[in-house]
């Protein structure tokens, strides 16, 4: 095949991929012919009454040449829509470059960048709960199948940058949701590492990030926080949405038994309990049963698929689900409901902890029946850090719940779940909807 030959197949190909069902502009090409034909109706019939009643002058000659009267009129037919046919879709096809270009990445097909978004803008609506950097790579890799995204956040983070603005300025804490419309970003590598920029300079600002002063500004300004995330996830190009598990202004309190001890103590702070020595017996918000915002039980409501961590079993995963209102909708919910295990344990909340741990722990804060399928991990080959230990699948879990286990660790760092691998099982569960599964 010579280079000619192959440049015509590779442009006919190009031609055919605008045919590809769902990618929805064939309804508009259509539209575009019956305008066009129209049109040449119009001109045609013009033209055939010039030629039929003018006089004859000098130029009928030349029209008749133009018109190819010559030629046999099925032929004239051929020639003429050929040529119609090929300078329109050459247009369409200029037209679209042109339109697309400020959106396509280096190197993206058109066709193939158009088919993507569709996918996704039809995909399932998934509602993910939880916080911190577990959500945030569970969010990364679902945003890859589809648009319809929304991440439920605990609002009682009281460390940090957020702490800092949460007691100078009375704003709800925006360094979880900061995370999850990061992770959500349509351009991440940019506009994420802005909203993650964390000033370390001596002044006023050292120890905040610039997602978190941005959020909080916002808020100031809207006089609105929910409002404040929703105008900066359109700053993001956000495709889905990040909701507070509710507007108050809750603190997570928790009972930790001392080491070598039976007496228990009680600490104030989702910043300060797993720095405490001891081990967690029982966690509560307070004030105590905050309403849930109403768009977070609406979302979970109409969702597909509702998915619980990963994330710090206590001061991420359960302030979501001590909110009342929130449990009792995804109970409620008809979705496809997954609690994913973390991977390893985490220092200060889950020491030596297993899979039937974190459930019995689940269990214990919010009542049973909450998940259909428990999704946890079965490669425990790589090397974890110092101090943490495999979060393992034990036969008890497998004997009360569908579970479905998996290799979904992040190779380059063991301790946490791969983000495409966790959502491409989560899919996968999705379309079969059955357990327990194997793979």
């Amino acid at each position: 095949m010579d280079k000619r030959q192959f440049v015509l197949k590779q442009y006919i190909r190009k031609l055919r991929g605008w045919l590809i069902p769902g990618l929805g502009v064939k309804r508009w090409i259509i539209t575009i012919l019956i305008g066009t034909t129209l049109i040449g109706v119009g001109l045609g019939v013009l033209i055939l009454d010039i030629y039929r009643n003018a006089p004859a002058t000098w130029w009928l000659p030349i029209l008749s040449a133009v018109s190819l009267r010559m030629l046999p009129r099925l032929l004239r037919v051929l020639i003429f829509g050929g040529i119609g046919f090929g300078i329109l879709f050459y247009g369409i096809w200029e037209l679209n470059r042109a339109l697309m270009k400020p959106f396509l990445r280096p190197g993206e097909n058109i066709i193939d960048a158009l088919r993507q978004h569709r996918i996704r803008d039809r995909g399932p609506k998934i509602v993910a709960v939880g916080g911190g950097h577990g959500l945030a790579t569970l969010l990364r890799g679902l945003k890859t199948f589809t648009f319809n995204l929304t991440a439920i956040v605990t609002v009682a983070d009281d460390g940090g940058s957020s702490g800092m603005l949460r007691k100078q300025m009375g704003v709800l804490p925006p360094g979880d949701i900061r995370n999850c419309l990061a992770a959500l970003s349509d351009d991440e590598a940019l506009m994420g590492q802005l909203f993650q920029y964390r000033f370390t300079e001596s002044g006023g600002f050292q120890g905040h990030t610039f997602g978190n002063l941005f959020i909080s500004t916002l808020a100031e300004i809207t006089g609105s926080f929910e409002q404040a995330v929703a105008e900066s996830g359109k700053i993001l190009a956000v495709h889905g949405q990040v909701l507070p598990a509710t507007l108050n202004d809750v603190q997570l309190q928790a009972d930790i038994r001392l080491p070598n001890s039976s007496n228990e103590v009680r600490i104030l702070g989702e910043s300060i309990i797993p720095e405490s020595s001891g081990k967690i017996k029982r966690v509560w918000l307070e004030p105590n049963n905050p309403p849930a915002f109403p768009k977070a039980i609406s979302s979970i409501l109409n969702a597909d698929v509702i998915v619980v961590g990963p994330g710090s079993l206590f001061t991420s995963i359960l302030p979501n689900l001590l909110v009342p209102d929130l449990t009792a909708a995804i109970r409620a919910s008809r979705a496809l409901k997954i609690f994913v295990v973390n991977i390893a344990t985490q220092p200060g909340e889950t020491d030596d902890m297993d899979c039937s741990d974190h459930i019995r722990i689940i269990e214990e804060h919010s009542g049973q029946d909450l998940f259909n399928v428990i999704l946890c991990n079965r490669n425990y080959e790589e090397k974890l850090p110092e101090k943490i230990c495999w979060v393992r699948l034990n036969s008890e879990i497998e004997q009360k719940y569908n579970v479905y286990s998996s290799d979904i660790i992040d190779h380059l760092n063991p301790a946490r779940h791969d983000s495409q691998k966790l959502a491409q099982i989560i899919l996968e569960l999705f379309q079969e909807k059955t357990g327990p599964l194997v793979e």
